[in-house]
């Protein structure tokens, strides 16, 4: 939320360190002018990040996490700044991103979000279910509309029930749904990661980090958006207790993903090919060819990263 240059300067070179070669920035629910302030600033910083002498992880693009989420499932997102979906509000954000928008996450059972999700997929931008108490119905109709993406899975979604399958039910069983995973075994179990790579198989996971300021940083007091997050032990709780983000690198995803019994081609699919696909850039991101760009990464036998190339520069 903070968007200044060094800000993202930093981000970019301690995520590129561990061979994440490019990124969607992520903004979380406030107030609406913050928003636009803090994607502006990240258009002016994707506008400037080809600059050869600092080679980082690119900024893809702006994902919208909030405001149009649910106040039962919001995590640490502050209520106060919880809206409805709003078509003419998600046009004030994209105006802002200058044509960087690309991810929006939002609540499908509330009031105005299929004419939300209707003007987000007409915007260009994938629309992500999540933060969410929909019913299994209510995620469908969802998907009947072009939302084909789920935010964090299992984590702020309704839970799963054998006679009110909700959100996750639908995610579970609905092939057009491609879903996310925080595989640091703390947001989800490794029972449920399971069954999620199971249910969705290597081509429906998305591996992603959810990271926040204290990525790689040692335990104490941090910033998520205007929240102090206190993190010990590297899991990130707000004052409440509630887990908010996390400081997972997707190295260690890739680690933790394959202790759990994935090979190593279809771990690698989650974190490269995947997530290029989902924002349909597949041409030059998350593949190994000639027309492609030169991101690299090497890892040793341990699956440590060694070398990172971004757009051909050794990081």
């Amino acid at each position: 939320m903070e968007a200044s240059e060094s800000a993202l300067r930093a981000v970019a070179a301690t995520i590129g360190a561990h061979g994440t070669t490019s990124f969607l920035a992520t903004t979380v629910t406030a107030d609406p002018d913050a928003i636009c302030k803090s994607s502006q600033g990240i258009a002016r910083y994707i506008a400037l990040q080809h600059d050869a002498t600092t080679p980082g992880a690119e900024v893809l693009g702006l994902h919208f996490e909030g405001p149009f989420i649910s106040s039962i499932r919001r995590g640490v997102h502050p209520p106060q700044w919880i809206k409805l979906p709003s078509a003419e509000l998600l046009d004030r954000f994209v105006k802002a991103a200058a044509g960087n928008a690309r991810l929006i996450t939002l609540a499908p059972e509330l009031l105005g979000a299929i004419p939300c999700i209707d003007a987000a997929r007409k915007a260009g931008l994938v629309v992500g279910i999540g933060h969410t108490d929909a019913t299994y119905e209510q995620a469908r109709a969802a998907v009947a509309h072009g939302a084909h993406h789920a935010i964090h899975t299992f984590n702020a979604m309704r839970p799963f029930s054998h006679r009110d399958p909700g959100v996750i039910g639908a995610v579970l069983t609905s092939p057009d749904i491609t879903a996310e995973l925080i595989a640091d075994g703390v947001h989800v179990d490794e029972t449920a990661m399971r069954l999620l790579l199971q249910a969705k198989g290597p081509a429906g996971v998305v591996l992603i980090s959810d990271g926040i300021s204290a990525t790689a940083m040692p335990d104490g007091k941090y910033w998520l958006g205007g929240c102090e997050i206190t993190v010990s032990g590297g899991v990130c709780r707000n004052s409440e207790g509630r887990l908010a983000g996390s400081t997972l690198t997707l190295d260690r995803a890739l680690r933790n993903i394959v202790a759990l019994g994935a090979s190593l081609p279809d771990a690698l699919r989650m974190l490269t090919l995947n997530p290029a696909a989902l924002l349909g850039i597949e041409h030059k991101k998350g593949v190994l060819h000639a027309d492609a760009d030169a991101d690299i990464v090497l890892l040793d036998e341990s699956l440590r990263v060694t070398q990172v190339f971004i757009r051909g520069l050794p990081v």
